[in-house]
């Protein structure tokens, strides 16, 4: 997708967001393009899932249909969370008990995992981190599988919590914990961003009973 489509696109969902549901007509006179050019974008954006469409019945005549944000769109809108979670991670650092930290860790990791429930499937690792894989990339976190002899691997290529990660390790923990709970199996962080890697990775670990140890928990 282009650059001046996606800032189309943009601009087209801020003025839902705004407005809430309008018609065809109406976003072509707002946005001062063609009914075609509104139609079009509609379509890219309903095909993504961030705008659905109402029909509105008057008469006999065709329904007319109006357009506004999906669940999904408007949780994609503009949001200050970043500076949110960055506030909140400060307030988890300060807690003193080693205990208590990794036990809010763990609490973290899980209620994470729960907002994905059920949408990783697979009957082996290997095909559940391939699972993992395709959810992830819808939220734009660029994850390859792969392995490393005969140990499945997951590889994050890009972090999805940069500044949190630069300030404390311990969210490098929640996420490891994260995708163990989602994978259904135990996971070391074998390449961390933070030690000069090009990604983080993660491989399985079988032998190992615990899915957190201090060092990376930042305790």
């Amino acid at each position: 997708m282009s650059t001046a489509t996606e800032t189309s696109d943009s601009q087209l969902l801020e003025l839902l967001r705004r407005r809430g549901a309008m018609s065809v007509t109406e976003l072509a006179e707002a946005t001062e393009v063609t009914a075609t050019a509104v139609r079009q974008r509609l379509t890219r954006l309903m095909a993504q899932g961030l705008i659905q469409r109402e029909a509105n019945r008057v008469g006999r005549g065709r329904p007319s249909h109006r357009y506004s944000l999906s669940a999904k769109g408007r949780k994609q809108g503009g949001t200050n969370y970043a500076d949110l979670a960055i506030m909140l991670w400060e307030q988890i650092r300060q807690v003193e008990a080693p205990e208590v930290r990794r036990g809010l860790l763990r609490r973290i990791a899980g209620a994470m995992a729960g907002m994905y429930a059920g949408q990783v499937q697979g009957a082996t690792t290997e095909a559940k981190m391939e699972s993992l894989k395709t959810l992830f990339a819808e939220r734009r976190v660029p994850i390859e599988t792969g392995r490393m002899g005969e140990t499945p691997v997951l590889t994050v290529l890009d972090c999805p919590y940069p500044e949190l990660a630069e300030k404390d390790r311990g969210i490098c923990a929640v996420e490891k914990m994260l995708f163990a709970e989602l994978l259904e199996t135990p996971l070391k962080l074998s390449q961390c961003r933070l030690e000069g890697h090009t990604c983080c990775q993660f491989e399985t670990n079988g032998n190992s009973a615990t899915l957190i140890d201090s060092a990376q928990a930042g305790v």
